[in-house]
Parts: structure tokens; C-alpha cells; sequence
């Protein structure tokens, strides 16, 4: 039987000290399982490539998030079902907006604020606010235009609501729901186009329209130089939002497509502010005309041609 101090357990030395001793010995080296290798060499070319991911809003991140945030869908027709597209808070939608007003270039507005958790609360009530701000001062600059002269006659134009929601809201959803179903079409036709989702576009096309809120407040200004100059600003913010957001998406298709697309992101954008400043506040002067001072002049001039 052996002895019981043979059966004790033994210190041993620094590992460095019995390797000097017995070179010939093995080592076995156990790690921490949380502990993750300092230097790993990665592939040749790969530092290109995740600029691009970031660019692109392309990168394993994606992923990360979708898989951290997994939630059963409920079905369309249920309340829970839209009430996740306004489930946003203040924090998150006043970044949208800082965002949207100072463009950063080489970043992708969607990749920076969006792709994380798309939302509806902050575009809708864009528009809302934009549509009251043209409508109300659209009629006040009307009024201090004509004020003062005798035949004007201020008569509040409340049609402007409707014509204005009708304007925005559909520019707001038909252009990236066309866009939408280009980006889909395309890339069928060419696999690496990065596309993005309907929500992901009505959130871009939304929030780009919030420098417009301000800009309408100020056209009440009569002054068309004043009026083109904030017009010229406010398109060319809103406007490199959406030329840098979509960019990415079509610079690898075929060159002409790619830069006809951008084109005509930027002419529609250009056309709904030119046509808002035209239709809103220049107005006709003779629409303004009392009809105390109209029904005199035809009477007079029936008069004279009979």
C-alpha cells in the first residue's frame, strides 16, 4: 500500500521554471472561454469590403439586430400588427431629424438612423405639419401681399388643406412605393443591388421633407427672391439626403440607369417644392377681387357693349 505522503497533492513551480528543467515536458494551456484571440489576420481585401457593408447597410450588424429583436409577427388585420410601425420614441425621431437636416457625406442615412427600427410616427406627422404650415401660410402671405389695397377683399382659402394633403401625402407614399418596385426589379436583373424595404424608403422620403416645415413659415416673406433662395436651400439639403440614401442602392447597376435614377429622385423633389411655392403662394390677384367691385364693372360693361 502506498504511503500517505505519496498520495498528497503537490505544488508545482512557475511553468517557466519547469520548462527550464525538463524541456521535454508537455504543456496543456487552458483559456477563458470569454477570452477572444488579441490578433486574428483577417482576408486580404476585406477592410474594402466592410466599408462597403457600412455603406451600404450590408454588414453582419443587420443581422444582430434582427436576431436580438425577434418578435412573433401578429397578423395584418390586428391592432399590434401597425402598432409596431409607430413604436418610436422622442429620442430617436429628433436624430431622424437632426440627421436630415445635416447630411454627412460618404454616410447612408438609412444605415445611421434607420435600418435599426423603421417607423411611420415621424413621417406622418412630418407631412401633417408640413401640409398646415403651406395651407396657413400660403393664406397669410396672400393677405400681406395684397394688404392695404382697396379692392382686395381677404377671403380665408380653406380648400388649401385638402389640396395640400392630397399634394404631400401622396408624394410621400406613391414615389417610394415606385422606387420601391424599381430597386425589387432591378434586383432581379443585377444580384449585388443592395435594396431596401418600403418602410425603409417612406421613412427616408418622409423625414426629408421636414426641412420644408421651416422653409413654408418663411415664405410668408413677400419677397420672390427671398422665397427662390429658401427654395434653392431646402432642395439642396432634402435633396443630398436622398441622393446619397439611394446612391449606394444603384451605383452598381448599369451606369446610365444608376444616374437616371438620381436624376429623377432629384426632379420630383424639385417639382413638389417649385410647385408649392407656385401654387400656393402666388396666387392670382384677381381671385382676391370683392364681389361689391366685380358686379359694377360687368354691369358697366354690358352696358357699354349693348
Amino acid at each position: 500500500m502506498a504511503a500517505v505522503d505519496d498520495l498528497q497533492f503537490e505544488e508545482f513551480g512557475d511553468t517557466a521554471t519547469s520548462l527550464a528543467a525538463n524541456p521535454d515536458a508537455t504543456t496543456i494551456s487552458i483559456e477563458d472561454p470569454g477570452e477572444t484571440p488579441k490578433h486574428q489576420p483577417g482576408p486580404p481585401g476585406g477592410s474594402g469590403r466592410e466599408e462597403d457593408d457600412e455603406l451600404l447597410g450590408n454588414d453582419d450588424s443587420d443581422k444582430t439586430e434582427l436576431l436580438a429583436g425577434q418578435k412573433k409577427s401578429s397578423p395584418f388585420w390586428t391592432f399590434e400588427y401597425y402598432q409596431t410601425f409607430f413604436d418610436v420614441d422622442t429620442y430617436q425621431v429628433f436624430d431622424r431629424i437632426k440627421g436630415s437636416l445635416l447630411p454627412i457625406p460618404g454616410k447612408n442615412f438609412v444605415r445611421l438612423y434607420i435600418r435599426s427600427n423603421p417607423d411611420l410616427y415621424g413621417p406622418f406627422w412630418i407631412c401633417a405639419t408640413l401640409v398646415f404650415a403651406i395651407a396657413i401660410s400660403g393664406n397669410l402671405s396672400n393677405f400681406l401681399i395684397h394688404l392695404g389695397r382697396k379692392t382686395y377683399h381677404y377671403v380665408p382659402e380653406f380648400r388649401k388643406v385638402s389640396i395640400a394633403a392630397t399634394i404631400i401625402y401622396a408624394y410621400a407614399w406613391l414615389v417610394p412605393l415606385a422606387l420601391w418596385g424599381f430597386l425589387v426589379w432591378r434586383n432581379s436583373k443585377v444580384m449585388n443591388i443592395v435594396s431596401y424595404s418600403f418602410l425603409e424608403i417612406v421613412c427616408v422620403y418622409g423625414y426629408s421633407l421636414f426641412i420644408y416645415i421651416p422653409t413654408a413659415i418663411l415664405w410668408i416673406i413677400p419677397q420672390k427672391v427671398v422665397r427662390w433662395i429658401l427654395v434653392m436651400i431646402a432642395l439642396g439639403i432634402s435633396g443630398s439626403v436622398l441622393a446619397m440614401t439611394f446612391w449606394p442602392a444603384v451605383r452598381e447597376d448599369n451606369r446610365r440607369i444608376a444616374l437616371a435614377t438620381i436624376v429623377t429622385i432629384v426632379l420630383l423633389h424639385m417639382l413638389l417644392s417649385v410647385g408649392c411655392l407656385a401654387y400656393f403662394f402666388d396666387a392670382p390677384e384677381m381671385d382676391h377681387l370683392p364681389t361689391s367691385t366685380a358686379a359694377p364693372n360687368q354691369t358697366a360693361a354690358a352696358a357699354k357693349s349693348s
